[in-house]
């Protein structure tokens, strides 16, 4: 009968009715997310597409000229390097591009150099670029394309040492030393000089009225500025057919490079200026170090190295002073 009585008791009752109210909430709950969750449509992710090899050849070039015209960057960031491509191993391309240059219409000129430095901007395309560019074509072709960029911009006289002008030059102009740069680097200066580059173009800048004016001014220049055409400047004067074609141009005087006479009487002067604490005057002092022979043991010159050990204590409150080197005592037995 406890339990019995147990069991009817209305708090009991009304737990267990609690319990399983909130159970069966949570349990609805729970399965309705279920369904929610699989009753979702969602949304399909993009396939990743590769152009290959084959896409890219199968491009006829209307389709190219189409996709260079799109508005979205991205294609035509990628069709300028399928065109950039195709170009660098085309040698009739290559030609095309060289005669470009060597045009007299600047606009035809600029479109040209534009699609020669464009291609230096990636190294895939520079090392094949580079090597299609190595031969005396175009080494001419280059070389021309400066000489007619000589009227285009009326530059001032290179006088100025503090003044780098080479930032304020045409763009054409820099294209083109940019490519001698890189054929530089690559398989020196030579090619440039057989073609002229010193008597076509370097000699034609304003470095001066006079003979004097233009030596002193151009190696002013090379001193002083730190940019293409100096580099360029500073290949040629270390090549020997360089330093000749620099002096036919009237910009060097000498052939050879100049040697530093090297002086067999070597002197070195030192001179110690020292203050004494009490009266504070002055002292200074002079010693010649002569370079002696090497004619003493190797204990000799232990105990000479021994004896000219010093310690200098400053603690900077005051100048420097006699008193303030510490020499290490000279002891007859060692």
């Amino acid at each position: 009968m406890g339990g019995f009585s147990f069991m009817r008791d209305e708090r009991l009752v009304a737990v267990g009715f609690g319990i399983a109210t909130v159970g069966c909430v949570a349990a609805m709950r729970m399965i309705l997310l279920h369904f929610r969750d699989k009753a979702e449509i969602q949304p399909t992710p993009p396939k990743t597409q590769y152009i290959t090899q084959e896409t890219e050849d199968s491009l006829k070039l209307s389709t190219l000229n189409t996709l260079l015209q799109h508005y979205n960057f991205a294609i035509r960031d990628t069709t300028l390097r399928i065109v950039a491509g195709r170009a660098v191993n085309d040698k009739s391309a290559i030609d095309e591009l060289l005669w470009g240059i060597t045009r007299e219409d600047y606009d035809e000129r600029m479109q040209s150099l534009r699609c020669l430095t464009f291609a230096l901007e990636d190294n895939v395309y520079r090392n094949s670029l580079i090597p299609a560019l190595n031969t005396p074509k175009g080494y001419s072709a280059i070389v021309r394309s400066l000489e007619l960029g000589l009227g285009d911009v009326q530059h001032e006289k290179l006088d100025d040492p503090l003044y780098d002008e080479y930032y304020l030059r045409d763009m054409g102009e820099q294209r083109c030393l940019l490519l001698v740069i890189m054929l530089i680097g690559d398989y020196g200066i030579e090619g440039f000089i057989e073609a002229g580059f010193v008597d076509k173009w370097l000699a034609k800048q304003p470095w001066g009225d006079t003979d004097e004016e233009r030596r002193k001014n151009f190696a002013l220049y090379m001193d002083r500025k730190k940019n293409r055409i100096s580099n360029i400047c500073h290949h040629l004067n270390a090549s020997r057919a360089g330093r000749k074609a620099l002096v036919r141009a009237k910009l060097a005087t000498k052939t050879r490079k100049q040697r530093r006479e090297r002086s067999t009487n070597i002197k070195v002067v030192l001179e110690f200026t020292m203050t004494n604490e009490g009266d504070g005057t002055l002292e200074r002092s002079e010693i010649e170090l002569v370079p002696r022979m090497n004619d003493q043991s190797v204990e000799g010159q232990r105990l000479r190295r021994r004896h000219r050990e010093a310690m200098v204590l400053n603690d900077g409150t005051h100048s420097l002073g006699r008193d303030d080197i510490i020499e290490r005592e000279h002891d007859s037995n060692t």
